[in-house]
């Protein structure tokens, strides 16, 4: 007789998915925008390699708890900095699968032709999705980072003045050891002084992975500089604190995040450093979307 196949010891859990295999099916945007509040997270510079061995060693919890299957997706990011990259993002197009498409988007700009347009999609009829949603009656907030939403001038004022609502201060920014502490500690405020029945869109650009991150790891220096090691460490510190952001944005009612790196950057990969230029550390980011649930009321309990 054939041998009947194999199964799993009862308690062992299902295998999820490959790494860097896509998150899944796309919900159906039309439904999650105008219901669900909506939280957009860009861990500026993060590079999927790091991403993807910090969260398969367990060193993320809080992040890897939410991450689909625990694993990043690997995708690639619509550009080689953070201002080219966020310009898309802002019209729809988010970070793209790394396999053959096409693939369907989470939102588009109505325009003809767009293959990457789906019945799923939610498409708005303005320039970026940050106006659409306002005049989908979102209050849309910008909690700053880097040095393009810093309104230090004239170019670090285009992507935060896409927002109803934006806000920036040094602390935030990447010379600060405690700069993603402070950006959480402002969007618990953006969220406390919002009326129960607007919804949010919340977007919070990550300051801590890009350069110089040497601080974040013990006993590094100043003078040795910047490493994947570093790199590393910032994203750790990232996760002891993203808890917060998490529950912050979804306290009033279910939130749908989006948490991905808008580029990579290079220590020394192929003899390169840095981004802006056209190296796989670059162009190869983790990305995750997922549901935020809100806390269980006294009297559902």
């Amino acid at each position: 007789m054939p041998t009947p196949p194999s199964t799993p010891p009862p308690n062992r859990a299902p295998a999820g998915p490959e790494p860097g295999a896509p998150s899944g099916v796309n919900p159906d945007m039309n439904e999650v925008v105008g219901s669900d509040d909506l939280l957009f997270v860009t861990l500026d510079t993060l590079r999927y390699d790091v991403a993807a061995e910090l969260a398969a060693a367990g060193r993320i919890p809080h992040l890897a708890r939410h991450l689909p299957g625990g694993r990043w997706e690997e995708r690639h990011a619509p550009g080689n900095f953070t201002y080219a990259s966020h310009q898309a993002m802002f019209a729809g197009f988010l970070p793209t699968p790394a396999a053959p498409g096409p693939h369907e988007r989470l939102f588009a700009a109505r325009f003809a032709g767009s293959e990457s347009t789906a019945p799923a999609t939610y498409v708005f009829d303005t320039p970026d999705l940050v106006s659409g949603l306002a005049a989908a009656g979102y209050r849309t907030v910008c909690v700053g980072g880097v040095g393009f939403f810093n309104k230090q001038g004239a170019l670090g004022g285009v992507l935060p003045g896409l927002f109803q609502e934006s806000h920036w201060e040094p602390e935030f920014g990447v010379p600060s050891p405690r700069s993603f502490e402070a950006q959480v500690e402002c969007a618990e405020r953006v969220v406390a002084d919002l009326p129960a029945e607007r919804r949010l869109f919340l977007f919070v650009n990550v300051s801590a992975l890009h350069q110089p991150n040497w601080f974040h790891l013990p006993g590094a220096t100043r003078e040795a500089g910047d490493s994947r090691a570093t790199h590393a460490a910032a994203l750790e510190y990232v996760d002891r604190h993203i808890g917060r952001l998490f529950a912050a944005a979804s306290r009033r009612r279910r939130c749908f995040a989006i948490v991905c790196s808008d580029h990579g950057t290079a220590y020394g990969d192929g003899g390169y450093t840095g981004h802006r230029l056209g190296h796989e550390a670059v162009w190869t980011v983790p990305y995750a979307h997922f549901f935020l649930e809100p806390p269980i009321s006294e009297e559902a309990r």
